[in-house]
C-alpha cells in the first residue's frame, strides 16, 4: 500500500479523458465535493454515435446523479433481438426481463450518444469542486509517496504541471496513461473485423424494416440490426477475408451492403466506421495511485451492448471507495477491491459475450447448421428466449460478506414505493449510500448491539412492506411486490447494500445481521494498513 496523500496537491483526483466514463466519474467525484480536474484533448463531443445501448443499472446511476430526466428524451426501449440461423430460421431470442422491472427502469435501452454525452459533461462541470480543461492532452506522469505529478499540453502549445492524490485514466482503448505506467492488456482471444453503419431512416421507410432487433447468423456474412431511438438504425456487418476495411466504409460500398434493406433515397448515412472487435482486459487495474477505467481497462465485442455500461460500472465502483479513503473513513486497502471486483466481473461478462460472438461469427456452413440444431435442441426444438439480464453476472469477489448466500454480489432491487405525493423510486426516498433494508413483513427487531453497529457504520436503515401498514412512519410501502419477491427468493429478511447498489450480504435473523455488521466494520473502519513507500515512476 502507499502512504496517505499530502493535502498540498492541486487536486484530489485528476480524470484523464472526458468521454462517458470520465464524465460520470467526474460527476460522482463532484457530487461528493472531491477536488477534481477532468481533462480531454478534444473540446467538443463527437457528433456521431458510437455506444448505443445502456441498461437499468446505468440509468439508475444517472438518476442518482439527478440527470435521468434530461437523458430520457434520447432513450428508447431496446426491443427483443431475434437470432436467425443459416437457413434464415428463428433459432432464439434475447429479450429483457418482464415487468415489474427489478430496478425501476426498462431493463435494456438504446440511446443517442452525442446529446447524452453532452448532458454527462454539463453535469460534471456543474459541481463547484470540479474544474474541466478541454483541449488539454496528457503527456506524462510521475508518482511519489505523496501523489502524482501530471504533465499536460494545451492545444495552444502551452504546458502545465499539476499534482493529484489519485489519477483515473479514462482515455480510451489506446490509453496513453496505461502505456506510461506499463499495464498490459490480457487478450481473451477474439479478433474480428466489422463495419458499423448508422443511418437516419426516412419516416415513410421505417415500416419496411424489421420491427425488432435482429442477429443474422448467416455464415455468408454475419450481420446485426439494431433499432435505435426514433429513426436511428444501426447495422453491424462482418467483413470478409480480403475486404479492405477502409474501402468498405466508403458510401458506395456501404449502400451495396445495405441494399437488401434500404436504398440511398430512403435514408441518410450518418456514420460508417470499420473496427476490429476485441476481447481485452487489463492485467492490472491499479498501479499505485493510478487507476484504469472504461476502454482503457477493457474492450469487448458489442453483441449485447455492454461496452459503455462496463465503463460506467467502473466509475461507480471506484469513486465511492476513493471518497471513503480521501475522507479518512477507510484505509488504502479498500482501493485494491476495485480491480479485484471489476477485473473478475469484466472477464466473466466478456467471456460470455465472446461466446455469443463466436456463435454469431461462425463462417463454416456445415458448422453453422450444426450450431442451429444445437441451439434449437436447447429449447426443446423451439426458439427459446433468454434475457440480457441473466447474461450479466453478479460480483463474486471483493468487498462482499463471507457468508454463503445467493444474494451477495447481486444488484439490490429498486421498487416503487408509496409516498404522500404518489409513487417514487427507492433511491429517491433513501439515497444511495450504505443502507440496511429490512423486510417489513417480518418480526425482525434490532437489538441495542445491532443498533450501535448500525450507527457506527452510518447505515441508512429502513423497512419495506407490501401493504399499507398502521404505522406508515415506520414501514415504507412498495407497490409491485418486487422487494417482497426478492426477500423470499433469497430466503432472507435483511440486506446490507453498498453505495453502488451491490449487496454486501443478507441475514435471516438478528444474530446473523450482527455478525455481518461486525464483518463490515472490520473490513471498512478497522482496516488501516501501515503505509508503504513506492518508487517514483515515470
Amino acid at each position: 500500500m502507499i502512504s496517505s496523500a499530502a493535502k498540498s496537491n492541486d487536486y484530489q483526483v485528476v480524470v484523464v479523458g472526458f468521454g462517458p466514463t470520465g464524465a460520470v466519474a467526474t460527476s460522482l467525484l463532484g457530487k461528493r465535493g472531491i477536488r477534481t480536474l477532468a481533462i480531454d484533448r478534444l473540446r467538443t463531443v463527437y457528433d456521431k454515435p458510437r455506444a448505443i445501448a445502456m441498461d437499468h443499472e446505468i440509468l439508475r446511476l444517472l438518476d442518482n446523479l439527478g440527470i435521468a430526466e434530461r437523458i430520457l428524451p434520447h432513450v428508447a426501449p431496446f426491443p427483443a433481438s431475434q437470432h436467425f440461423g443459416a437457413a434464415g430460421q428463428l433459432i432464439r431470442r434475447i429479450d429483457m426481463v418482464p415487468e415489474p422491472y427489478p430496478l425501476g427502469y426498462t431493463p435494456t435501452m438504446v440511446f443517442t450518444q452525442p446529446p447524452v454525452e453532452a448532458v454527462l459533461r454539463e453535469n460534471a462541470a456543474s459541481h463547484e469542486s470540479v474544474k474541466v480543461e478541454l483541449g488539454a492532452e496528457f503527456v506524462g506522469l510521475a508518482q511519489s509517496d505523496t501523489g502524482v505529478r501530471l504533465e499536460l499540453l494545451g492545444d495552444d502549445g502551452g504546458r502545465q504541471s499539476v499534482t493529484a492524490d489519485y489519477v483515473i485514466a479514462c482515455d480510451g482503448a489506446s490509453s496513453e496513461v496505461r502505456e506510461q505506467v506499463g499495464i498490459a492488456l490480457e487478450d481473451l482471444v477474439f479478433d474480428e473485423p466489422w463495419l458499423v453503419v448508422d443511418v437516419l431512416v426516412n419516416e415513410e421507410t421505417l415500416g419496411k424494416l424489421p420491427q425488432t432487433a435482429a442477429q443474422y447468423c448467416d455464415p455468408a456474412r454475419p450481420t446485426t440490426f439494431i433499432i435505435g431511438p426514433r429513426n436511428h438504425r444501426r447495422w453491424e456487418i462482418m467483413l470478409l477475408p480480403g475486404e479492405d476495411p477502409q474501402e468498405m466504409q466508403k458510401p458506395e460500398r456501404v449502400w451495396q451492403l445495405l441494399a437488401k434493406w434500404l436504398t440511398p433515397d430512403e435514408a441518410t448515412l450518418w456514420r460508417a466506421a470499420s473496427y476490429r472487435f476485441h476481447a481485452l482486459v487489463a492485467a492490472e487495474w491499479r498501479r499505485s495511485r493510478v487507476f484504469l477505467a472504461g476502454d482503457a481497462a477493457h474492450q469487448q465485442p458489442p453483441f449485447i451492448g455492454q461496452g459503455m455500461c462496463q465503463g460506467l460500472r467502473d466509475s461507480a465502483n471506484l469513486v465511492w471507495k476513493l471518497d471513503q479513503v480521501l475522507h479518512g473513513h477507510c484505509g488504502e486497502a479498500l482501493l485494491d477491491s476495485y480491480g479485484e471486483e471489476r477485473g473478475d466481473h469484466v472477464r466473466e461478462l466478456t467471456t460470455r459475450i465472446k461466446a455469443i460472438g463466436q456463435v454469431i461469427c461462425e463462417r463454416d456452413p456445415k458448422a453453422a447448421r450444426e450450431r442451429d440444431l444445437r441451439i434449437l435442441a436447447e429449447g426443446g426444438g423451439q426458439a427459446r428466449t433468454i434475457t440480457r439480464q441473466e447474461i450479466v453476472p453478479p460480483l463474486r469477489k471483493g468487498l462482499l460478506a463471507s457468508t454463503d448466500d445467493s444474494a451477495k454480489g447481486t444488484l439490490f432491487p429498486q421498487p416503487r414505493i408509496l409516498s404522500d405525493h404518489g409513487p417514487i423510486l427507492l433511491d429517491t426516498a433513501f439515497g444511495s449510500g450504505w443502507r440496511l433494508c429490512i423486510d417489513g413483513r417480518a418480526a425482525f427487531e434490532l437489538t441495542d448491539v445491532a443498533q450501535r453497529q448500525i450507527d457506527e457504520l452510518g447505515l441508512t436503515t429502513f423497512r419495506i412492506g407490501v401493504a399499507p401498514e398502521a404505522d406508515r412512519g415506520r414501514i415504507a410501502v412498495e407497490l409491485d411486490g418486487v422487494m417482497a419477491g426478492w426477500f423470499d427468493r433469497h430466503g432472507c429478511r435483511a440486506a446490507i447494500v453498498r453505495p453502488d447498489h451491490y449487496v454486501f450480504g443478507v441475514a435471516r435473523d438478528t444474530a446473523t445481521l450482527i455478525r455481518l455488521l461486525r464483518e463490515l466494520r472490520d473490513r471498512l473502519v478497522d482496516s488501516r494498513p501501515e503505509p508503504l513507500s513506492i518508487t517514483t515512476q515515470r
